[in-house]
Formats: C-alpha cells, sequence, structure tokens
C-alpha cells in the first residue's frame, strides 16, 4: 500500500458508506523428510503440504461434488473470481486456475472483490462474494454468481445480482448452510447505530439469491480479542456435528492479531433467536510463534476422502511483520489440517501447524483410547487430550546414526523427544552428541505383529524399548504378549 492510500480503519470505520481415526503407513525418515517439500497424502487423503496454495486468502474448499473438490479464494489483485479443482485436496495444489468473473472497468463492482464461497445447491452453483464500487473500493456489498453447469469452471456464469439486506451498508463474507430442511444465510455486516465495523447476522432463504424475514443479529464484536485495530466479526463458516451447530468467524484486523472465534447453537434450537447462539469468551484458533504461522483465520470446512474426517481450511501468513496496510499484503496462504474433536463433542482446532511432513499421534496398543502427549515437558499418555496440539508429533530423521528416527513436537518443533534417565522427556534442541544419541530411535515395526503399529527402541539398547505404563512412558525389556503390546503404538493420522 502506498502513502497516499487511505488505511483500512478509516474506510471501515464510516460503517461501509466509505467503504475417526485411520493409521498411516509405515513410513521411513527419508519418507517423512520428503514430505517436508513435496506434500504428502495421508491414508485418509488429507494432505499434509503447507501452504496448500499460496497467496489465496479467505480459502473456500468445497466438500467433493461428483468426484472432484473445488477451491475459490481471494487473489491478491482483488479483481476477479477464480477456481481450481481436483480429485484430491493434494491435487488442488497444482490444478490450473479458471477465471471464472472479472470486475468490471468501472461503475458498481468495479473495486474490491472479496472472500468468495462455492456452494452447489439444488444442483446449480452459485458463488457468493463481496464488492466494492470503482470510485469507492470500499463500498463493498453481497452479491452471488449463479451456474447451471456441471462443473464450476465452465463459461456458464449468469450476470451477478446483488443480495439485499436490511441495511444498504458495508457487508460481505456471506455463507450458506442447511440444516433440518431450511437454508440459512449468514454474513457481516455494518449495522447503523452499532460502532463497530461488522457484526455477524443471520437469516432464511427464500432461494439461493434472495433471504426472507427480518434478519437477526447474533455477535457483536466486544470481547478484547476481538477488537485488536478494529472492531470486527466476519468470516463465519459451519459445520454441525454431535447435536450442535458450530458457527466459527474471524475477528480483529487482518495482520498477526487476526483469530478465530466459536458460537455454538443446540442444532434443535431456533437459529433466528439470538438467545440460542452461545460466544466462546477466548479465540479458539491463534497466532503461534512457535509453528511462525501468523493470523489464521477466514475458514471454511471441508471433508478428506474417506469422507468422514472433518478438515478445517484457513489463511495465515509465514510471517509478521508487514509494510503498510495488512489488507495489500499478498501473502496470506490456503491451508489445511485436520480438525479434531473432544470427548465432549466440540470440536479441537489445536494450533496451525506450519511446515513440515505429516502430523501424527501415538496410541498405545493396550490404551487405544489414549494418546502420548506431553505436559510441562513430561511425555505421558492420556485420554480428551483438549489441547490436541500437546499429543502432536513429526517423524523426522534423527541425529546421530543411520536409519533413526526422532519424534518432533508440533506446537514446539524447536523440541524433541529426548530420554533422561529411564524418562521420556520433550526437550530443546541442542547441538551436542549427548542430545543426538538420546533423541534418536530405532523404529521397529510393532513388537505386537498382528496389530501393526510401531515400536521405539534405543540405539543402544538392542532389548530396551519405549513403553506404556499407566500412563507413563518409560524403558524396559518387553517380554510376554501384554509387555509386547504395552512397547506398541498405532500411527493415528492428526
Amino acid at each position: 500500500m502506498n502513502d497516499h492510500r487511505p488505511d483500512r480503519r478509516t474506510l471501515l470505520l464510516a460503517g461501509g458508506s466509505l467503504a475417526a481415526a485411520t493409521a498411516l503407513p509405515l513410513a521411513t525418515a527419508g519418507q517423512a523428510q520428503a514430505a517436508e517439500t513435496t506434500g504428502h497424502e495421508t491414508a485418509a487423503g488429507l494432505t499434509t503440504r503447507s501452504p496448500l496454495v499460496e497467496q489465496r486468502a479467505d480459502p473456500f474448499i468445497t466438500r467433493p461434488v461428483n468426484g472432484m473438490y473445488y477451491l475459490t479464494g481471494s487473489v491478491p489483485e482483488y479483481d476477479r473470481i477464480v477456481v481450481r479443482g481436483a480429485p484430491t485436496l493434494d491435487g488442488l495444489s497444482q490444478a490450473r486456475e479458471r477465471t471464472v468473473w472479472r470486475r468490471p472497468a468501472t461503475g458498481r463492482m468495479g473495486g474490491h472483490i472479496w472472500a468468495p464461497e462455492l456452494h452447489r445447491i439444488d444442483g446449480r452453483w452459485f458463488i457468493y462474494f463481496a464488492a466494492g464500487d470503482s470510485d469507492n473500493v470500499f463500498r463493498v456489498r453481497i452479491y452471488v454468481l449463479e451456474s447451471a453447469a456441471d462443473d464450476p469452471r465452465e463459461d456458464a456464469w449468469l450476470p451477478p445480482r446483488r443480495i439485499t439486506t436490511a441495511w444498504d451498508t458495508f457487508s460481505l463474507d456471506a455463507t450458506t448452510f442447511e440444516h433440518r430442511d431450511r437454508r440459512y444465510f449468514v454474513w457481516a455486516q455494518g449495522e447503523p447505530g452499532i460502532a463497530t465495523n461488522s457484526n455477524l447476522y443471520i437469516a432464511e432463504m427464500a432461494s439461493p439469491v434472495e433471504i426472507k424475514g427480518t434478519p437477526v443479529r447474533i455477535a457483536v464484536p466486544t470481547l478484547d480479542w476481538e477488537i485488536q485495530g478494529f472492531k470486527v466479526n466476519e468470516g463465519a463458516a459451519v459445520i454441525i456435528r454431535n447435536g450442535r451447530v458450530f458457527l466459527t468467524y474471524s475477528a480483529s484486523a487482518t495482520d498477526a492479531r487476526y483469530a478465530m472465534g466459536l458460537l455454538t447453537a443446540d442444532a434443535r434450537a431456533d437459529l433466528l433467536d439470538p438467545a440460542s447462539w452461545v460466544k466462546s469468551p477466548q479465540p479458539v484458533f491463534v497466532t503461534d510463534p512457535n509453528t511462525r504461522q501468523y493470523g489464521p483465520g477466514h475458514n471454511c470446512f471441508t471433508v478428506a476422502e474417506d469422507g468422514t474426517t472433518d478438515v478445517l481450511v484457513y489463511h495465515a501468513r509465514d510471517y509478521r511483520d508487514i509494510k503498510g496496510d495488512p489488507l495489500y499484503d499478498p501473502n496470506r496462504h490456503a491451508r489445511v489440517q485436520r480438525l479434531h474433536w473432544n470427548d465432549d463433542g466440540t470440536p479441537s482446532f489445536g494450533v496451525p501447524v506450519g511446515k513440515g511432513g505429516p502430523v501424527i499421534r501415538l496410541a498405545p496398543l493396550d490404551a487405544p483410547n489414549t494418546r502420548v502427549r506431553h505436559l510441562a515437558d513430561q511425555l505421558r499418555v492420556d485420554s480428551d487430550i483438549r489441547d490436541v496440539a500437546d499429543s502432536q508429533f513429526r517423524i523426522v530423521p534423527g541425529f546421530l546414526g543411520p536409519d533413526r528416527i526422532a519424534l518432533q513436537s508440533v506446537n514446539f518443533p524447536d523440541r524433541y523427544v529426548r530420554v533422561v534417565g529411564t524418562e521420556l522427556v520433550l526437550a530443546p534442541y541442542e547441538d551436542s552428541d549427548a542430545y543426538g544419541r538420546t533423541a534418536s530411535f530405532v523404529r521397529r515395526p510393532g513388537l505386537a505383529h498382528s496389530a501393526g503399529g510401531i515400536s521405539l527402541r534405543l540405539p543402544d539398547g538392542e532389548r530396551t524399548y519405549v513403553t506404556h505404563d499407566k500412563g507413563s512412558l518409560t524403558l524396559t525389556t518387553p517380554t510376554g504378549r501384554a509387555g509386547r503390546a504395552r512397547a506398541t503404538f498405532r500411527l493415528i493420522e492428526s
């Protein structure tokens, strides 16, 4: 952004008038290392490529339609709508894009083009997007494109039409979902009389291009984490699971302070009653300096190729410091990672995992509903781990000796599992032989062979293995069937 372009705060404050677990294949350490640069498909089809697509902010990926995923998102130029398709999530990374609509040179919709979403409804395609005008790029309103083609990349889109809301004010980030035979429309808008940039609203739809009834306000940015730089609630996305409707949204400025929040409603409730929605007091997905992911947000949800594994789609940057207005920094990249669920049925987002190979969790064979995790740098075994990132690891090449591996923490990537005495801890990397010997393991097929999985042997101990013992991890020489089972761990994709 040059020095003469108005900043986002000045323009927007005017209210818009100005502006299920699957075992992983047993990869070698070398394969894990290669995945860091080439991408990797897990057994469920969830790619670990990060980023998935560069410079595509506000990413939206459909669920599979006729065997194809389709991706759209904001381009850095804010001047067009693009769609790419592939039969796999990983394939979207290299798929060629089609420009399906470009803004006019002048007049209405000739300004910023933001946050397209692609939906298949009743056998037709619809793209909801926000557009400003050529004489004021921030006079943003919501529009929709419609196509009867089977493939949304085809040149069959009808001219866009505007979706009318209650006020002629700044409005954007529309999404739609169906629940209990009713279709709903959720969007962000500046409401006259409320001193915020945007709030969240919901309405029932009369058709895919028209709302009906009076819109209902369900969220206003009031929490400290929602008003950093701007008072914003925007970018809603809905996932319905476990008897509840979960609605994520993003808040604050579009720099490293950008973060995701959560609204929750009972699936049987009246979604048009504001009292049905409960806002979580803390954000659920935030910047993580350890993984070097900044400003994660504006998400959507899809599923992996197995059709059941929920996938979180979002954008984030790889750096914190930005020159000028972050809105014009092009490097918000589209990313995907698995969405986990707590035992109480609520979503567990973890941390934006950042670059690297496949992310896994370790489940002891003798306690299949538990996972290995770190807690205060101690390795132990627990169930219902709400901070899912504490149980996520990457298998990477070891530090000393041939054919050895190390276990790297996902949320503390400078730390690895290390043996200290008879205990296992998570310890910061040290450039020493002692560290290399005690943080490297020999990966073996599971000692309980019929179950698959892996066992981790100490390099200097031909019969000494990492073993689960009543919630702790220790080192033993396994004997008997039970001992071999305690020293065997399933790899769970994460």
